[in-house]
Formats: C-alpha cells, structure tokens, sequence
C-alpha cells in the first residue's frame, strides 16, 4: 500500500519510511505525490488533534491515504510543556537547537529524579474513504543536564530513555526505531491495520 507522509519534516520521513517499510508499505513525501511542500497548520490543543488535522488535509488534497505523525516531548517539572508545542518551543518553529537549550536552562539544578519527561507520539492514518485508524506511542525518561550524542534529531540528544544511561542520540537508529515513541506508535497501528 502507498501511503502519503503528511510531513515537512524530512527527518520524521526518513524514519517513519524505514519503519513502515518493515510492514509493506510504501511512504512517499508530498513532493512526491504531486503535492509540493504544503505547509498544514498545527490549530489543534492535543497530538491527536494535530495529526488528524495534518493526515486529513494531505488525504482530502490528494485523494489517496494519508498518514501523519504529531509528537512532543512532555517535562514534568516544566508542567508538560513544551508538549504539543515542541516544535515551536523556542518561538521559531524547527529551531530544535534553540528549544534545547532552552529546556536545559530550566531545568539547571534539578536532580535526575525530578527530570522525567515522556515522548510522545501519535500516529493517525486517513483514508479517502473516511476510515481513520489512529495509535498512540511513548515512551518514558529523563531530561540529560546536557547534550549529548550526534544521532537523531529534535530533542533526542538530551533524551534518556527509561533503564538506560544513553540518550537516543547516543543510540543507534535500530534501536530509536525499535523502541521510541515514534516506533511504538507505528507497531501499534500495523496491529491496527
């Protein structure tokens, strides 16, 4: 099946392309599907929202089946934030450096135990038809005091999962794959499927 990523983000293609890949299906950009680089407006208030809204438009443009991703990176000690605004949380939306730094400033002091944050992904795929299936990921740790590792993307590299002393930028790709949000969520929705 030939799936469209409801995605800008080429980062977020390239990874949710080699997880889907595992499961039959083939992910293409909306470059690649006719679509140029349509830009959906994020209006929602939860990750659920956002990636309906995202899947839906790319869908109802294109006519074929639309698959989008909203995530965020939930800090308990920052009340949650910065959330479903994650990637807008240093005021320029995709400055993931700036976000970061940002974050670890306001957390400067704090003990590891009170650094825990949850990865969150939502994962909602849209057909033509109206059919919506929609899986949830997340994945549970600790905001690192600093930056650390080269791999990934996004808030990765200040990212520990749970049980371990890595951060996923620090991690191989397999295993981000295998066991974050993103991956999680996708698992979920080939059971889905």
């Amino acid at each position: 099946m030939t799936i469209i990523a409801a995605t800008q983000n080429k980062n977020k293609l390239r990874e949710i392309g080699q997880i889907t890949k595992e499961f039959g299906m083939e992910l293409i950009s909306q470059a690649d599907a006719g679509l140029g680089s349509v830009d959906v407006e994020e209006t929602g208030s939860t990750c659920e929202e956002n990636s309906y809204i995202k899947a839906k438009a790319i869908c109802d443009l294109s006519g074929k089946p639309a698959v989008a991703d909203d995530s965020g990176l939930f800090v308990d000690a920052l009340g949650g934030a910065p959330g479903v605004n994650s990637a807008r949380y240093s005021g320029v939306h995709g400055d993931d450096a700036a976000a970061r730094k940002i974050i670890l400033r306001q957390m400067e002091g704090l003990p590891y135990k009170k650094r825990t944050a949850t990865f969150v992904c939502v994962i909602t795929l849209v057909y033509p038809d109206g059919r919506v299936i929609s899986a949830k990921g997340e994945c549970k740790g600790h905001i690192s005091t600093e930056e650390r590792g080269s791999g990934g993307f996004g808030y990765d590299s200040i990212f520990i999962p749970e049980g371990k002393r890595r951060t996923f930028a620090e991690m191989t790709q397999e295993y981000k794959n295998e066991n974050g949000h993103r991956g999680l969520a996708l698992k979920k929705l080939r059971e889905m499927l």
